[in-house]
């Protein structure tokens, strides 16, 4: 698979009521080709966050809106674009970041959670200078990370975003 230059196509998800701020890497291939956040379906991003808010599982792509914005959690990715090869984090190169005040000036956003080390490691590089608040490193829910099961998952997941969401 060869490198390609990749933009991210499509908006965040958010509201003047968002709390809460979950920021990814760079949308999969997979997401991108569905124009939406966590679209590969080994992807355990949507299992994890209803467990974690005790909702239903959602099918679609309005259901994930909808349970989103429901929950006060706005959802982006830390990169408006990049030079990646197919959905690998660890080869991305050339980071333009997403101007994360589209959504800070918004909502009253009061903790900011990265999925996984990318995310982790892209934000506190570019966005973390800008902004001045700090971000809880999850581990990511990308079925690349099999080291942690979908149970462990949820369990961490939990401990950290369920407090903020009260």
């Amino acid at each position: 698979m060869e490198e390609k230059h990749v933009t991210h196509g499509f908006p965040p998800v958010f509201d003047e009521n968002s709390r809460v701020l979950i920021l990814g890497s760079m949308p999969s291939v997979k997401s991108r080709e569905a124009s939406f956040y966590y679209g590969h379906p080994q992807n355990r991003f949507w299992r994890v966050l209803s467990a974690v808010t005790g909702e239903v599982f959602p099918e679609e792509i309005t259901g994930k809106r909808e349970l989103l914005l429901r929950r006060g959690i706005a959802l982006w990715d830390v990169i408006a674009e990049c030079d990646i090869t197919g959905s690998s984090d660890s080869s991305i190169r050339n980071v333009v970041p997403n101007d994360l005040s589209v959504i800070l000036t918004q909502a009253d956003i009061r903790a900011i959670f990265t999925n996984g080390a990318a995310a982790s490691s892209i934000y506190r590089r570019y966005q973390l200078p800008q902004i001045g608040i700090p971000s809880v490193a999850l581990p990511s829910t990308s079925p690349a990370n099999a080291s942690w099961s979908l149970d462990r998952l949820v369990q961490k997941w939990s401990a950290e975003i369920c407090p903020r969401l009260a």
